[in-house]
């Protein structure tokens, strides 16, 4: 069952013996667990198991002659894939793909150049720009230009967004205890001396994150998992 932010506050609250709140405010517990919450996520991100790839099918689109695309989220964190969204055969954007690649590469360099192109069978560079989510949208610019415009479909990593006590806890894998040991660590530092967190409650912390990290690694066991080889794409 998924669990709530205020749920969590709970189970921290046992451990600092403070059921009611009276000297870490409800407001302070909750900021805390947030902060967990972020921390676990970016790690989770970091595994590339697709815990949070989204798909736009709708937003996103490569005008006639304009150098980026339009109608891009404003909360990407990593863009996973770009395509159109019609890629059947006979369709008015088969075969095109869009590949990244560095804004200064000299390809990329190359393609700005050219006139605009028919967008099929062939291939638009783009590159991610800007600071993204949760600042503003990513600025994803392309080349070469197209003739027409393209409807495209938008994978992408979204950032979090706002959160409160009655947030779901957006993290996969049963994460309340490693969220309940970063409660306990960060509130108590509120206690010491230094301010700095509680160093037993963070060890505590850092083995739950890592077991959940590894409990998380793999989301598939039908195939093993390969790596592609080296130019295997032209192998006879």
């Amino acid at each position: 069952m998924a669990t709530q932010i205020s749920t969590i506050e709970t189970l921290a609250r046992r451990h600092l013996n403070e059921t009611t709140a009276s000297f870490w405010s409800s407001a302070e517990i909750v900021d805390i667990i947030i902060a967990g919450i972020r921390d676990l996520w970016r790690s989770t991100v970091d595994l590339k198991q697709e815990h949070y790839l989204t798909i736009d099918n709708t937003n996103v689109t490569l005008e006639a002659s304009t150098g980026q695309l339009t109608g891009v989220p404003q909360d990407v964190h990593k863009v996973y894939l770009i395509e159109p969204r019609d890629t059947s055969s006979g369709s008015t954007n088969e075969g095109l793909i869009f590949q990244p690649l560095d804004f200064n590469h000299k390809r990329f360099n190359a393609a700005r150049s050219l006139s605009a192109i028919d967008p099929k069978n062939d291939v638009i560079y783009y590159a991610v720009t800007g600071q993204g989510g949760p600042v503003n949208a990513a600025v994803i610019r392309v080349a070469p230009q197209v003739t027409s415009q393209v409807e495209l479909s938008f994978g992408y990593i979204p950032t979090l967004g706002i959160m409160t006590s009655t947030s779901i806890v957006p993290i996969p894998g049963e994460a309340d205890n490693a969220l309940t040991a970063w409660t306990v660590a960060y509130a108590r530092a509120k206690e010491r001396e230094d301010r700095s967190p509680d160093p037993s409650w963070i060890a505590i912390y850092n083995t739950e994150k890592q077991n959940l990290l590894q409990a998380l690694g793999l989301r598939q066991y039908q195939e093993p998992v390969y790596v592609d080889a080296l130019f295997e794409e032209w192998w006879s």
